[in-house]
């Protein structure tokens, strides 16, 4: 599993494309921005796009240890699928929410809070990860 952070518009879906080639890979790509949150597993890569998206719609439904629970389920779901198989990858694409001011909406400050448990879940699961910050990349684990 492949964990890629930053900021928000700063070439993270970019930085993916061009590691993994994916103009000449075959590929699934996810991306919450659109709507699409799960489906097939039918590619030997997977790319999720905008998990913090995932973690805010289980957040206006879900308690803190729900939402925990569910996203660990899924970080299991997919280590179990890459080892069903010889080069399977997830890759995960998460925008970082938790830096600048605390939100003042109790919801608000629910999503973040869930959306930090979760990168660093994801962080944990992860036998990559990247963070990137104005299209430069620095891998951190």
């Amino acid at each position: 599993m492949h964990f890629i952070t930053g900021g928000a518009f700063n070439g993270k879906s970019r930085w993916v494309k061009r590691l993994y080639q994916l103009d000449d890979t075959p590929h699934k790509w996810f991306s919450a921005y659109h709507g699409e949150m799960t489906g097939d597993l039918d590619q030997n890569l997977i790319v999720y796009e905008g998990i913090e998206l995932m973690i805010k719609e289980w957040s206006q439904a879900l308690e803190f240890e729900e939402i925990r629970d569910k996203w660990q389920e899924m970080l299991a779901k997919w280590q179990a699928w890459e080892k069903t198989a010889v080069n399977r990858k997830i890759v995960l694409i998460g925008s970082d929410i938790s830096k600048g001011i605390v939100p003042m909406e109790a919801a608000d400050r629910k999503w973040r809070d869930a959306s930090g448990w979760a990168f660093q879940d994801a962080a944990a699961a992860a036998d990559r990860v990247d963070l990137i910050w104005y299209g430069i990349s620095q891998n951190i684990k």
